[in-house]
């Protein structure tokens, strides 16, 4: 088996709830391996322009960048401390766009080795597809990717 380096934890809006389940699940992978883990969250433009209008009246949007403003968003240090106290390096990661989109090429751009995403249940009917985002990352992924149902 191929050594992990580094993991990609995507955690959005709709996981606040679950990152400690998607912990759970990550930290006896990325500890023994020694992997990093880029705790990743993608802002749709009207999040990032609003959290930067919450920080500091005076910056403008273009002041900051994502990786900056994640770094200040509880959806990630919480984690990212939580990680940290059991010796496992973290990188906060932001980005601006699709999150389908933007969680692939993070993937490439950081050459991740593992790649954690979360999604809901689906209705009885609807459970042999995963959901439309879920789908398109698991099948264009550039590594292996683990689904984090959440319930």
């Amino acid at each position: 088996m191929e050594t992990l380096e580094r993991i990609l934890v995507a955690i959005g809006p709709n996981d606040r709830e679950y990152v400690d389940e998607f912990l759970d699940v990550v930290e006896p992978i990325a500890g023994p391996s020694e992997a990093t883990v880029f705790l990743l969250h993608v802002f749709s433009q009207d999040e990032y322009e609003g959290l930067i209008e919450q920080l500091d009246a005076d910056l403008a949007a273009s002041e900051i960048d994502p990786d900056a403003l994640a770094t200040r968003h509880d959806d990630l240090r919480t984690p990212a401390a939580r990680l940290d106290e059991v010796g496992v390096d973290t990188e906060i990661r932001g980005s601006i766009g699709e999150p389908q989109t933007e969680i692939i090429r993070i993937a490439e751009e950081i050459d991740a080795d593992l790649l954690f995403i979360g999604g809901s249940g689906r209705s009885p009917a609807g459970k042999a597809v995963f959901g439309d985002s879920a789908q398109r990352i698991l099948l264009n992924a550039p590594c292996p990717v683990t689904y984090i149902r959440r319930d």
